[in-house]
């Protein structure tokens, strides 16, 4: 029985040690991007955002899935469960993106053509 609980706690440790290690890399690129910012990344324009943009979303979109993938368990429950999980985040993070995007540029147009006043 001891031996049991020495190779479940080992397997714990190994996972957390991987899961650690993933989101320490994804994170390390994130930072180097954000320090570096290549100008083949900040120059190109993909959906009236940089593609810099882009890769720091996705990236944190991923790592956003892959915490709750790891720690929240995800990985043993149903597919159902998963799905319903995965798809509704990624349908309100799709959303919420839209939106800032959406009514930044249109903030952005309106100070870039001199409008001082707000009339509310």
């Amino acid at each position: 029985m001891a031996h049991d609980t020495t190779h479940q706690h080992g397997s714990a440790t190994k996972r957390i040690w991987t899961v650690f290690a993933i989101l320490s890399v994804v994170t390390i690129v994130e930072v180097v991007f954000g320090i570096l910012k290549p100008a083949f990344l900040t120059d190109t324009f993909l959906l009236g955002m940089r593609l810099l943009n882009w890769i720091f979303i996705i990236l944190t979109i991923y790592k956003a899935y892959y915490i709750a993938w790891a720690f929240m368990h995800l990985e043993h429950e149903t597919k159902g469960l998963r799905r319903a999980i995965v798809w509704t985040s990624i349908f309100l993070i799709s959303y919420l993106i839209f939106i800032l995007l959406t009514e930044g540029g249109y903030i952005h147009d309106v100070y870039r053509s001199g409008h001082v006043a707000w009339d509310f």
